[in-house]
């Protein structure tokens, strides 16, 4: 199959002469360790220009990590839950942070994932909550600006600025991956389809045009393909009217 990505570079054009700009950022989860993968996941934030929001399991995040984003100005590390364990029961959707145990425990979890990541991090750390599989009950995200966070990110286009009083909701929008299929590379021209569809819909009013138009990956499951649309995707975006948005706290 040919990619075509006609449609996508046209809709940016639209954008430029109507004289938009689209605020652009990248979110990748799961990292704990240092990786080829991950390697190449900075090596290819270095040479699109686009940093990376490094979502970091808190629980098994390990010193050569840590020592890895101290050295890499464009990995962004953000809080990505606690340990990405399932506490949902069995044929229903996988969460951590949905309300599957007592909300004292969950809520705990939240704090010690900031509270260990601080302590690792320090001021690299982004006060940023990704909940493992974008999901979260409105019950703990109601809490979490008063443990510190100030960004709360989960999946497809945010329906209010703020997910809670003090907490801004900056979510992903385009996953390449087909997870609920062959965990490969999705249909290329669908995936660009839908880009395009959710930028039309940011140009003509029914999404907000001001939330960060987010790019979701998961580098320690990369193969060829996905690594390829990934940089094509990137450098088609990047070559548009866009501005980079990097989490920056209040």
């Amino acid at each position: 199959m040919t990619t075509d990505w006609t449609p996508l570079r046209s809709e940016l054009q639209v954008w430029r002469e109507a004289g938009l700009t689209l605020p652009l950022w990248w979110r990748d989860d799961d990292a704990i360790a240092p990786s080829r993968q991950l390697d190449r996941l900075v090596d290819l934030s270095s040479r699109t220009g686009l940093p990376v929001h490094l979502a970091v399991i808190p629980r098994d995040a390990s010193q050569g990590l840590v020592d890895q984003v101290a050295d890499q100005p464009n990995l962004v590390p953000v809080v990505h839950g606690w340990a990405h364990q399932n506490h949902a029961p069995e044929g229903q959707k996988k969460s951590e942070f949905r309300l599957h145990r007592p909300l004292a425990s969950i809520v705990s979890d939240a704090r010690h994932g900031f509270l260990r990541l601080q302590e690792s991090f320090g001021d690299r750390l982004c006060p940023m909550f990704v909940p493992p599989w974008n999901r979260i009950a409105p019950e703990v995200t109601a809490e979490l600006a008063e443990i510190g966070y100030q960004f709360l990110s989960t999946a497809t286009p945010r329906t209010r600025r703020d997910a809670a009083p003090g907490l801004t909701q900056i979510n992903t929008h385009l996953d390449p991956i087909d997870w609920r299929g062959t965990r490969g590379l999705a249909d290329p021209n669908a995936l660009i389809a839908k880009t395009v569809s959710m930028l039309q819909d940011r140009r003509e009013g029914r999404a907000d045009p001001t939330e960060p138009f987010g790019v979701l990956t998961h580098h320690l499951v990369h193969d060829q393909q996905i690594w390829d649309f990934t940089e094509a995707l990137l450098g088609c975006l990047m070559a548009g009217p866009t501005r980079v948005w990097s989490a920056e706290p209040h």
